[in-house]
């Protein structure tokens, strides 16, 4: 009788582990099949290769191979609407030898001899995104180096990343260059993830008329959703960029983190100084705690949108990015942390 109730008791579980694996990988799909192979353009390499004592050469070489791409560099990153050969030619030369900037990109050098598991992440990701959303044209993709000017640049065409920002949290330089909050994601496994993240924030954008903090929470959290459903084998803090600590923190303190806002009456609110507290990059999230991480509107926002596709499953994910009503998300998602 004892070992008739082990066996049940076993099955309960398979069968709890069993369905509790169909719902996590609801839209799961494999990525081998029509797959989108994505190739960066490793503008970055040929920049960083380039003979600072010919720099005439290696302008025409880069203009050639990325005639696009250049232009953008030139005009964002240069700074300059110049056609001037010999000018675009002198800033290329400033760029390549700044002390400050010099022994980052000699890292960055070092650091991406080899892409393919940054390639293979991307792929997978733009295969998800090619087989749900077929409409959407995805772009090309660039890796380039920015003298820590830009992280990402994009255009109706492409989309290029910074390479220099993922040289490691440790890096010692970064001291210098910024601050210790933002250290925190940029480490090389957080690069694919930035740039999927940046994709989709390029595909979908936020249409609403009211703009309040809910509106943003909820929009972050579809394109966090949608980010998780596409890298399902990234962690949610590197996801969410966030370090194991800050991210035990958000999940420890949810509850408290939801009461606080609703009790604030900020979930409402079109205050734009607010609403950029709660979304935008900081040590903290001012208005729940300094200890908290910042970016805590697109953490709950995500939390929520999680509730709503789990207690809805018959919501597709282009149905999830067409509805506007923000309102009717809370409601139907039930979220109780």
């Amino acid at each position: 009788m004892k070992k008739t109730n082990q066996i049940i008791a076993l099955i309960c579980v398979l069968i709890l582990i069993i369905t509790s694996c169909s719902k996590s990988s609801r839209f799961e799909i494999d990525t081998k099949k029509d797959r989108y192979e994505v190739k960066i353009q490793r503008f970055d390499k040929d920049l960083l290769s380039m003979d600072i004592k010919n720099t005439k050469s290696g302008v025409k070489n880069l203009t050639r191979k990325y005639p696009e791409f250049m232009n953008s560099f030139i005009e964002n990153i240069l700074d300059t609407t110049s056609t001037d050969t010999a000018a675009i030619c002198n800033l290329f030369h400033d760029f390549l030898t700044d002390k400050t900037f010099a022994p980052v990109n000699k890292k960055a050098k070092e650091s991406f001899i080899d892409i393919s598991d940054i390639e293979t992440k991307v792929s997978d990701a733009y295969t998800y995104i090619h087989y749900y959303f077929p409409e959407v044209k995805l772009p090309e993709v660039y890796m380039f180096v920015s003298g820590f000017n830009r992280q990402i640049m994009m255009n109706n065409k492409f989309i290029g990343i910074g390479a220099d920002f993922y040289l490691g949290s440790n890096f010692p330089l970064y001291k210098n260059l910024t601050y210790q909050y933002m250290m925190n994601s940029m480490n090389r496994e957080n690069l694919a993830p930035d740039l999927v993240s940046a994709t989709l924030f390029r595909i979908f954008l936020m249409n609403s008329l009211e703009d309040r903090l809910l509106d943003n929470m909820l929009f972050r959290g579809k394109i966090m959703y949608l980010l998780s459903v596409f890298m399902p084998e990234e962690k949610p803090q590197t996801l969410m960029g966030y370090t194991t600590e800050q991210w035990q923190w958000s999940k420890k303190y949810e509850k408290q983190i939801w009461t606080a806002i609703v009790d604030q009456k900020h979930l409402f609110s079109t205050d734009y100084q607010l609403i950029n507290k709660y979304m935008n990059d900081a040590p903290f999230t001012a208005p729940i705690s300094q200890d908290s991480p910042g970016r805590m509107g697109t953490f709950i926002g995500w939390q929520i949108i999680t509730s709503y596709m789990s207690k809805n499953e018959k919501v597709s994910l282009k149905s999830l990015m067409d509805e506007e009503n923000c309102q009717k998300i809370l409601e139907a998602s039930g979220y109780k942390p």
